[in-house]
């Protein structure tokens, strides 16, 4: 059972004064965030469009992954589609459809496609620019 003395959402009430809205867009399409015009994977950087937060939104093949790298926040990673091989420290995990798990602050970190089938996952990054560090 998780407790809080916080509440776990918070409601406030919507500005009405649209001159008050930041000059940013509502929508950023998929194919302006590719990598690359050959990726399918995307990288939206929340500092670029009004956001608090970052994100990859990763498509990879069987046998493609990230190499070890660290965050100075946390990051959270949802898996969409597929199955993920985690590596988190020293902990190793297998995330599939629907799983969901966060990386803390400043820990080493990689995921791969182990699966026969595409990897579809979103990397949420808890900053409004991606600060990577990599071993290598």
């Amino acid at each position: 059972m998780i407790t809080s003395s916080t509440p776990a959402e918070i409601t406030l009430a919507p500005t009405t004064d649209p001159a008050s809205a930041p000059a940013v867009p509502a929508l950023v399409h998929a194919d302006d965030l590719l990598l690359n015009p050959a990726s399918r994977t995307r990288r939206f950087v929340g500092a670029e469009h009004g956001s608090g937060i970052s994100y990859f939104f990763v498509d990879y093949e069987t046998g493609q992954g990230t190499d070890l790298h660290w965050h100075p926040y946390p990051e959270t990673w949802v898996v969409l589609e597929g199955e993920a091989s985690l590596s988190i420290g020293e902990r190793r995990f297998t995330a599939r459809v629907g799983d969901t798990a966060t990386v803390p602050t400043g820990v080493w970190h990689r995921f791969t496609n182990p699966g026969e089938g595409r990897l579809k996952m979103l990397c949420i990054h808890a900053s409004p620019v991606i600060i990577q560090t990599w071993a290598d």
